[in-house]
């Protein structure tokens, strides 16, 4: 079992937040995980800054544009990680798109992650069958490979999704991108019905989740919640106050925690 898929045979419901790698710093990128990791976030997930990120919002999209405006890249951002790795009990995943990956060598990608402590992947525009070597090597060293499905996702998607994907199956709540406030959608219950009868993963559900009301309205439906824009505004409103931020950070993940536990 995959340290991902652990957390979920370990704990009831968890938390994932997700953070942009490099925002507002990496120095700052290390004292949020540790301040996330000390909340009792389940998993973290941290973002490869990325020029065209199709899945995310504004808010994403601007912290990403200013971590690559300060030089933040792939490589750095893994020798940041590894820094942290072997300090906190959340495993990390990266989030990011297959272009920064394919630049930096999908057989090095792999090797330098696993090296690093980090341990698997969402890459929301990467379909399996676009590089199935690539998933089969990352499981092949227990790493995950974490696939996404959406409400639009036909059946008999889910029920190849359901086997492919690695560590748990990532639910988009919405028809829009990261940060939609309409957030989650009406249908989000049914259509997690379905994925329940078409996979034995832990799921995961993300987008548009930024509030402890909206986490504890659907945490009855899956095993993991997944927010991330509500995490960056937080950052952007106390970015020259780390102080602060970090506090604030604390416990915004501790209310989302305690009503997980409830």
């Amino acid at each position: 079992m995959n340290a991902v898929k652990q957390v979920f045979h370990e704990n009831k419901k968890i938390l994932i937040p997700y953070i942009c790698g490099g925002y507002p710093d990496l120095k700052t990128t290390i004292e949020i995980i540790k301040t996330l990791d000390n909340n009792k976030a389940g998993i973290i997930e941290v973002g490869i800054p990325f020029s065209d990120p199709l899945a995310d919002g504004p808010v994403i999209q601007s912290a990403g544009q200013n971590a690559l405006q300060k030089g933040v890249n792939l490589a750095q951002l893994i020798s940041v990680l590894e820094k942290v790795t072997s300090d906190i009990k959340a495993p990390i995943v990266l989030m990011g798109y297959y272009n920064n990956i394919y630049q930096y060598g999908r057989d090095k990608f792999i090797n330098d992650i696993k090296e690093a402590g980090i341990k698997g992947v969402i890459i929301p525009d990467l379909p399996w069958e676009e590089d199935p070597g690539f998933f089969q090597n990352l499981k092949k060293n227990n790493l995950a490979g974490i696939l996404l499905a959406a409400l639009n996702t036909p059946l008999s998607r889910i029920k190849f999704l359901g086997k492919k994907s690695t560590g748990f199956l990532y639910c988009v709540s919405l028809m829009g991108v990261t940060g939609d406030k309409k957030g989650p959608d009406r249908r989000t219950s049914d259509f997690i019905e379905q994925v329940k009868k078409n996979t034995s993963l832990p799921l995961g559900l993300g987008f548009g989740i930024d509030s402890p009301q909206k986490a504890h309205q659907v945490s009855k439906d899956v095993q993991g919640i997944i927010i991330g824009s509500a995490f960056i505004d937080i950052i952007n409103q106390y970015t020259g106050d780390q102080k602060t931020m970090l506090n604030k950070i604390g416990c915004f993940t501790e209310s989302i925690v305690n009503i997980l536990d409830q």
